[in-house]
């Protein structure tokens, strides 16, 4: 997220005194390491339409086959990995970020979603996995109208009980 500082503030009013905690609660001082073992997360976006849960996830250079996508229960498992290339002797890396490795991902999934249709498709490094809703779980327009005239509707025979009270309210009195 990003910080927007105005330039006509001295210093001391954007002077945050708990930044500094959040600073150090995020350093890792193993990350500049470099131990052999590094992690591949693979980014993912997750995006609810009108009919549908779709999942993407950026997976370049990860082959189909070494790809596993499992639905169990209400869960959606994506996982697989990225083998890393073989470089030639000789070859001398001045920087290596790039990150090989195994992933798992697991999702909980909502109600309702129709587990028998699920598609996947891995397309130019994009993994897309699309999860239809069910009937049930769609989103349905409610007519204010049809509120409307069924108020209306309870408060004519609200009117009609309250008569009839009055009415033999009246006749035991006058009896």
């Amino acid at each position: 997220m990003a910080e927007l500082i105005r330039r006509s503030e001295p210093l001391l009013a954007r002077w945050d005194p708990l930044e500094m905690v959040r600073d150090l609660a995020a350093w890792d001082p193993f990350q500049r390491l470099d131990v052999g073992a590094r992690t591949f997360t693979p980014s993912l976006e997750i995006c609810e339409t009108p009919n549908a849960f779709v999942f993407r996830a950026d997976l370049p250079g990860v082959k189909e086959e070494d790809l596993d996508i499992s639905v169990t229960g209400n869960r959606l498992t994506i996982s697989g990995k990225r083998e890393e290339e073989q470089s030639d002797e000789g070859e001398q890396y001045y920087a290596v970020e790039r990150s090989f490795g195994s992933f798992s991902r697991t999702f909980a999934l909502p109600e309702g979603c129709d587990l028998d249709h699920v598609e996947a498709e891995l397309k130019n490094g994009v993994l897309t996995v699309v999860i239809p809703k069910g009937e049930q779980a769609k989103a349905k327009r409610i007519s204010l109208e049809g509120f409307k005239q069924g108020v209306k509707e309870s408060v004519k025979e609200i009117k009609e009980k309250v008569a009839e009270i009055k009415e033999k309210v009246s006749e035991k009195l006058h009896s």
